[in-house]
């Protein structure tokens, strides 16, 4: 990214001791922010330096990292938009992106930057022969980098694809002609779902499925098919909120990972850790009544450990974790597709072994907020010394921890021991 696109902070004092922060970029005309109320521990000093908005960063099995990233100002190129001959920008034509990708060398040194037309929030490879890296964050759409492409020929615009979920409303197993969110049914086509994902995650069998915010959101399953983008279908799972047929009701899945049974896990805001298994779903996936609240069966809630806010007499509980990971390959020791949410108001991970949670709380007086986990087996010979869990502390403003100025974030590391005086 050229040095010309990075914004520049002037902060300017006022009479009244009010700070205006005016920023600078070529290619808008100048905007200014008004800093109301100035820091009372660092006063009008602009301490929040990020420039290029890196989100979500994960490991290939080379041990380069890729991300989540800006790399360009938010227009896009010629070739996302409507009269481009690439096949997703015929199906749907994309004018701006806030965040693309990235991907670090550390053998190299060398950060290589990727165009995409379609906006990145988080990333996950699949398990294919592409080693395709599927993103959330894209709005209205799914995009993938095909990485064994993009690596063969650097050609980032071809290796390149996303598409809009479409439902098979009509129920005849192939993507046809759609309407969109805000138009009834029609029998005779498909739907548009008009929603993001917010968290993406790869299944064995191939599918993608990802989550949705909002109210009462929802877990989508994205099956690409044979030439995606113009194969893709999308199935949509809503938890069960006011539904009769649900013993136990809640809402607002957050961050949602896959285990190897094609089981989905997410956390809800309820205060639940909900999985959907699909196997169990009674009516059809497919279909003009297949819009969301057509397979309570398939959910089951889990009430984190957490009292419940007071006065409320729902199932569910204070707890507000931001995502849910799973242990697909026993990386700790509790079992192969071991669910663990971020306990974001318990300061530790949850961990949900047969039905009941197992607590990884790390103490005060540091504190512990998490976004993101993930698990590694450096020595499958060495027993649990072997293998860990490794998150970081995930604040934006690590800061204002008591700590204070200049502290970073942290880098935490769980391990199980086998007993308590396991060496």
């Amino acid at each position: 990214m050229s040095a010309d696109y990075l914004p520049v902070l002037d902060p300017v004092e006022n009479s009244i001791g009010q700070v205006k922060l005016t920023v600078r970029d070529p290619n808008t005309p100048a905007t200014t922010a008004l800093m109301i109320q100035p820091s009372p521990y660092w006063g009008n000093e602009p301490i929040w330096t990020s420039k290029n908005n890196v989100h979500n960063p994960m490991l290939d099995e080379k041990g380069r990292v890729w991300f989540t990233s800006a790399v360009r100002p938010p227009d896009n190129p010629d070739y996302c938009k409507a009269g481009s001959d690439l096949p997703s920008a015929k199906l749907y034509p994309l004018a701006r992106s806030g965040r693309q990708l990235a991907m670090y060398d550390p053998r190299s040194g060398k950060i290589t930057h990727i165009s995409t037309c379609y906006g990145t929030h988080h990333l996950m490879f699949a398990e294919d022969a592409n080693r395709t890296l599927w993103t959330s964050g894209g709005g209205q759409v799914v995009g993938w980098l095909n990485t064994k492409m993009f690596e063969e020929t650097g050609d980032e615009v071809k290796s390149q694809g996303w598409t809009a979920l479409i439902m098979d409303t009509n129920g005849n197993g192939k993507r046809d002609e759609y309407v969109e969110p805000d138009q009834p049914v029609d029998p005779t086509k498909d739907k548009r779902f008009g929603a993001a994902f917010y968290s993406v995650a790869p299944a064995p069998d191939g599918s993608i499925w990802g989550s949705v915010l909002g109210f009462p959101g929802a877990i989508v399953r994205l099956n690409p098919g044979a030439h995606p983008p113009e194969t893709a279908l999308a199935e949509v799972y809503e938890p069960p909120l006011d539904n009769p047929k649900a013993p136990v009701h809640g809402f607002s899945p957050r961050g949602m990972d896959i285990d190897r049974d094609g089981v989905a896990w997410a956390a809800l805001a309820s205060g639940h850790l909900a999985s959907f298994d699909r196997r169990k779903c009674k009516g059809p996936l497919n279909g003009p009544t297949a819009t969301g609240q057509h397979c309570p069966e398939g959910w089951t809630l889990y009430t984190e450990p957490l009292p419940q806010l007071k006065g409320v007499t729902d199932s569910g509980s204070a707890e507000g974790s931001y995502y849910t990971w799973v242990d697909q390959f026993d990386t700790f020791g509790l079992g192969r597709n071991t669910p663990i949410d971020t306990g974001n108001a318990s300061e530790g991970l949850l961990a949900l072994k047969d039905g009941k949670f197992v607590v990884l709380r790390v103490p005060y007086p540091t504190g512990y907020y998490t976004k993101w986990l993930d698990g590694r087996i450096d020595d499958a010979q060495a027993g649990w010394k072997g293998k860990g869990l490794w998150s970081t502390v995930s604040t934006r403003a690590p800061f204002h921890m008591e700590t204070g100025k200049g502290t970073t974030s942290k880098v935490i590391k769980f391990q199980l021991r086998p007993d308590p005086l396991a060496k």
